[in-house]
């Protein structure tokens, strides 16, 4: 399937974009996969993946990306401004680039500035949905925490560290911000499985040969 614009009086047809998938009643485009794919692997300094196999995972993300955006849109949730994202971006330029060579190597990418600070607002974006949205209904009791410290923080700390004694009080606050991720991004995986099972998505074969 794909988006098409009628231009002149004859009614000619210019084939725009091909749709990838279909989510409920929005759609994300075969440029908009590959737009993803590119920012990402520029982010993580890595080549992009424009494979079949690459894009069934980007399109999977990006699946996800429009059914919070859509919950967001529904509930109002507060939003990041996207003044906020600048001290991010340049950090990441002088980290990893020159201005100069940050610029040559965004064309090279076949991106823009800004598709860098669309992606980051959305990282921003996310993080700021978990944390009211699923924050709340995640407890980690001090049960937890030594359970965990004993299974997993105890033993490495202790072959890293042979003969050095290990205190649970070293690790707690640690141990805590673990174990509140981990609990976040199952209440999130579980709301996305229900979220895709009330929506109806399509992919298209056709974009991702």
């Amino acid at each position: 399937m794909v988006c098409m614009a009628l231009f002149g009086s004859a009614g000619y047809a210019v084939i725009i974009d091909r749709i990838a998938v279909s989510v409920g009643n929005r759609v994300i485009t075969e440029s908009d996969l590959i737009r993803e794919i590119r920012v990402t692997a520029f982010l993580n300094g890595t080549e992009p993946d424009l494979s079949p196999a690459g894009k069934r995972a980007a399109a999977g993300r990006m699946v996800e990306q429009q059914l919070i955006r859509t919950e967001l849109e529904a509930s109002r949730y507060p939003l990041p401004s996207p003044e906020e994202v600048a001290p991010v971006l340049e950090k990441f330029e002088q980290e990893h680039f020159g201005a100069a060579d940050f610029r040559r190597q965004l064309q090279a990418a076949g991106l823009t500035e800004q598709d860098l600070k669309d992606e980051l607002l959305w990282e921003r974006t996310l993080l700021r949905f978990i944390e009211i949205r699923f924050r709340p209904a995640v407890q980690v009791s001090d049960q937890d925490i030594e359970e965990y410290f004993a299974k997993v923080v105890e033993p490495a700390a202790k072959a890293a560290h042979p003969g050095q004694p290990v205190g649970l009080e070293d690790y707690r606050a640690g141990i805590e911000q673990t174990l509140l991720g981990q609990r976040e991004d199952q209440e999130m995986d579980a709301w996305l499985k229900d979220a895709q099972r009330r929506t109806a998505i399509v992919y298209h074969a056709e974009a991702f040969q």
